[in-house]
């Protein structure tokens, strides 16, 4: 272990014209203390050898460009999978970014209404699209869907008895549980009927029991398949109507667009949902409106209103980023351009046949690869075991390798092993991707080919 007079002064190593590069993209004030970080390293003898400059330099690089490694970095979503949650979900349209750039690099009228210079909602723009577009009597805007269950739980059935439907009990990823939920709000949880069989009969009974309120969930990242049933929104809506208890549907993916139109099996709509009658719905921006991450409660207005003057809901509020993408993101549905322009429904109505053109197109490129045909799915928690016909391309030499190439290189690529084959699917690379793509692939196989 070198003795600490061995190791050159911080000020010296400063002085180092590669130093001086480094402090420059990094400031100097991070830089000085990874220095002394490896200088302590080599102290203790964690780092061997020498300390010579060039080594403290070579070291100092590599801390600083591992620091840079750990921020969210862009990726190209080569797997298929529309609404990646691991990659942020629903990409953003190009206008919202427009939007952004535009109008949030400065000052905006986020809560200033410029009609009587007085103080206004934030959430105002947005709200008015929602209700204009679905109907609904109003409409709150807050950071996701869980906090929006959390807030009318809370805001509106605390200390009250909810039924719910066994089946319906679900975990919407991390860990995080319907259970949960209903114990950090303060209300009652009244399970219904069975896991696979829930009836109209079942509700009654949970109504009579006490119930005050009636909550459904929409399978949204899951299926019950075989022997099940379950009560029609319409007949769920209706009793509790006539029981004169609040109802409440957490639709989860929030489409405003009729699915069945794509080729995937329907999901219900916003619209559908409110025409059935429930008192509150509530979804997701990020899913299948394919917006900014949001949670979005419409229904009747004394509610939102009583919700939006509970303490909870403050620390529950949307930024003003998340607002002013949603906002267009909404613009594009009223405008009728949202197939047009917005990303999530550009990979879902794209033909078999434009994806073919782009995998040939890749193939040719590359001069290596074998087409083969597949599915891409929606993914996000939406439309489980959805499926759109693609054409894939794979390669089968040292698939796993190529993955962590791929991931690893610059730029990013997130791909999939299926079959032993590594697999580009086209459908989800986005247009002005492509060429970076190409880019990229070309230099991980000239790695494991060589």
């Amino acid at each position: 272990m070198p003795e600490p007079r061995a190791l050159p002064s911080v000020h010296y190593i400063l002085q180092d014209a590669e130093v001086q590069h480094l402090m420059d993209t990094y400031g100097r004030k991070l830089v000085t203390e990874q220095i002394r970080k490896i200088e302590e390293n080599y102290r203790i003898g964690t780092l061997p050898g020498t300390p010579e400059l060039k080594k403290i330099v070579i070291h100092l690089q590599d801390a600083l460009t591992k620091m840079d490694a750990m921020h969210t970095a862009q990726v190209i979503n080569a797997t298929g999978v529309i609404l990646h949650t691991n990659l942020g979900r629903a990409p953003l349209s190009k206008a919202v970014l427009q939007a952004i750039s535009l109008r949030a690099s400065g000052y905006q009228s986020l809560e200033f209404n410029l009609s009587t210079g007085k103080r206004g909602h934030r959430a105002q723009a947005a709200e008015s699209l929602l209700t204009q577009l679905t109907g609904a009597e109003a409409a709150l805007v807050v950071n996701n869907n869980a906090s929006a269950m959390l807030l009318i739980l809370t805001a509106l059935l605390k200390r009250k008895s909810v039924a719910i439907s066994r089946g319906q009990m679900v975990e919407i990823g991390g860990g995080f549980r319907m259970p949960d939920l209903f114990r950090q709000s303060g209300a009652k949880l009244a399970e219904v009927g069975t896991t696979n069989r829930v009836s109209l009969q079942d509700y009654e009974e949970a109504i009579s029991s006490g119930a005050q309120a009636l909550l459904c969930v929409n399978p949204s990242n899951y299926k019950i398949t075989g022997f099940s049933a379950a009560p029609q929104l319409q007949e769920l809506a209706a009793l509790a109507k006539t029981r004169q208890i609040l109802s409440v549907f957490d639709l989860g993916s929030g489409a405003l667009l009729d699915t069945s139109e794509f080729g995937l099996a329907h999901e219900p709509t916003v619209q559908e949902s409110l025409s059935a009658g429930f008192d509150l719905i509530s979804f997701s921006g990020d899913k299948l409106l394919g917006g900014p991450q949001a949670g979005i409660i419409l229904g009747k207005a004394e509610l939102i209103q009583r919700m939006k003057k509970h303490s909870l809901f403050r620390a529950m509020r949307a930024d003003k980023l998340s607002l002013l993408a949603l906002e267009t993101t909404l613009k594009h549905y009223l405008f009728g351009q949202a197939v047009a322009e917005i990303p999530l429904w550009q990979m879902i109505s794209r033909s078999k046949e434009s994806i073919q053109r782009q995998a040939l197109y890749l193939q040719g490129e590359l001069r290596f690869g074998q087409l083969i045909p597949g599915f891409s799915t929606v993914g996000g928690g939406s439309l489980p075991e959805e499926t759109l016909p693609t054409t894939l391309l794979s390669f089968s030499e040292k698939p796993e390798k190529m993955l962590k190439l791929l991931r690893e290189g610059s730029p990013s690529v997130i791909a999939r092993i299926e079959n032993n084959k590594l697999i580009i699917d086209p459908r989800t690379v986005q247009p002005d991707e492509e060429q970076a793509l190409l880019y990229a692939l070309h230099k991980s196989l000239n790695k494991i080919t060589r």
